[in-house]
């Protein structure tokens, strides 16, 4: 029971990482980024580029040089989706949602076979992987490496949430979430709040990639899709558009993956998970932590 615990809780900070990205776009400007999941594979790529480069020097300082690797990353991704809400989402804000919708789906795209033209289709093994000697709590086998990787995920998880509470940034970006135009009437700079809250979301999903490359050993250009459709389901069972909503939703589905797979085997692991979702949202059609609102017309 503990090791199942343990593996959800370590799959879910992932998870977390990528939905808050979601949740921060979605609780703005209500778009479902549905790209955000690539920037989590562009970031295990990029992680992947500078440590090849960094070759033989990363031999026994491995934690040093993915921490090096990691904040070098997340300023990629992250100006990597200011870029991307500035050419892509921006045009379209005012727009019906499923033009903004179909952008985000034709940006998906672009950004996974572009990736496939330039590091090439097949697989990659990451120069770093983390591996160790392990803990031994109750009847768990603890890595490690996995609890500084969850660390490093909720200490993440938490400057941001600080950043969105205390800072008068993060003010501005719940004030635009309330009543966008009020804030410009006020002298609110809401384009520069909205690609701050790309920045910091997308920083995120590059640190979650860089995270998983390390780990699990490999990349490819298509591992966005699944984590980034996983996370979205972890900010619809949290209540997309709330932050601590999606670290909630994030760690459950975790769990939920964890125990399902013990349970039923991994082939049947997804639907589980997805079953639940379904059965979540019709007694709590918002989620979690989310609320009723009524939009203004």
């Amino acid at each position: 029971m503990t090791q199942l615990i343990w593996n959800g809780i370590f799959i879910g900070a992932f998870y977390a990482l990528v939905a808050l990205g979601y949740s921060m776009v979605y609780g703005i400007i209500k778009l479902l980024n549905f790209a955000h999941g690539d920037i989590y594979m562009l970031g295990a790529f990029g992680g992947f580029a500078m440590l090849t480069a960094f070759g033989g020097s990363v031999a026994g300082g491995s934690i040093v040089a993915l921490l090096i690797v990691l904040v070098l990353s997340m300023l990629g991704t992250g100006m990597f989706g200011v870029v991307l809400e500035r050419v892509a989402y921006r045009p379209v804000r005012t727009a019906p949602r499923l033009n903004a919708l179909i952008t985000a789906v034709g940006a998906s795209f672009t950004i996974e076979y572009g990736t496939s033209l330039v590091a090439g289709p097949n697989p990659e093994v990451y120069p770093v992987q983390l591996s160790g000697s392990a803990l031994h709590v109750l009847d768990a086998h603890i890595n490690i490496q996995q609890i500084v990787l969850v660390g490093i995920a909720v200490a993440l998880m938490i400057a941001m949430n600080l950043w969105v509470l205390r800072t008068r940034s993060g003010r501005a970006m719940r004030a635009i979430s309330q009543d966008p135009k009020a804030c410009l009437y006020m002298g609110v700079n809401v384009d520069g709040v909205i690609s701050w809250a790309f920045f910091i979301g997308s920083a995120l999903a590059g640190a979650a990639g860089v995270m998983a490359g390390a780990y699990f050993g490999t990349v490819n250009f298509l591992m966005g899709f699944i984590i980034g459709l996983k996370a979205f389901t972890a900010a619809v069972i949290g209540g997309i558009g709330n932050i601590p909503g999606a670290v909630l939703g994030g760690i459950l589905l975790g769990l939920l993956e964890s125990f399902g797979t013990a349970w039923l085997g991994g082939q049947w692991r997804d639907v589980f998970t997805f079953v639940v979702l379904i059965l979540l949202l019709t007694v709590r059609p918002t989620g979690l932590l989310g609320e009723r609102v009524t939009e203004r017309v």
